[in-house]
């Protein structure tokens, strides 16, 4: 699977209309993007944004269950708004329901954002809106047929 932005290349630092709204300039869209060469026996997709720096501690900045094993594309601001039928966004780290962009301290340095896109075996994972980023791990864990990352920066 390959997995990619049009608002970032891999490695590069994401743009500010993506960072969350304490962010100056930061207008909390979700970011776009688009993937290819699924699996044929993939059921169905997951996407989870998470902040790796040690000071963010593994932050959650967004987690979409349930994307049906058609769909190649989230387009930039759908989260809430213009998901595709069936998905399900989790509440994330700031404690809000779906995408919540970057937002590093700052002066705490460089910030990885890790994108990753899964297949899975299952059609559908039933986790609450609340559930934690260990438990959407044990969720997948057995059920991943193939994942693609790329990482986006971040630095205030």
């Amino acid at each position: 699977m390959h997995l990619s932005s049009p608002a970032f290349e891999d490695g590069k630092p994401i743009p500010t209309i993506y960072a969350h709204r304490g962010v100056f300039g930061g207008k909390n869209v979700s970011i776009p993007l688009l993937w290819r060469d699924v699996p044929t026996e993939t059921k169905s997709l997951t996407l989870s944004i998470v902040d790796i720096h040690p000071v963010a501690g593994n932050w959650v900045h967004w987690i979409v269950l349930n994307i049906p094993n058609d769909v190649r594309v989230l387009g930039e601001g759908c989260s809430g708004r213009a998901m595709p039928s069936g998905v399900t966004e989790l509440y994330n780290s700031f404690g809000e329901l779906g995408y919540g962009g970057p937002q590093p301290p700052k002066g705490s340095g460089l910030h990885q954002y890790v994108l990753a896109l899964c297949a899975l075996r299952v059609g559908r994972l039933d986790l609450s809106l609340n559930s934690t980023l260990t438990a959407y791990r044990k969720a997948i864990d057995g059920q991943l047929i193939a994942s693609a990352r790329i990482t986006g920066t971040y630095e205030r």
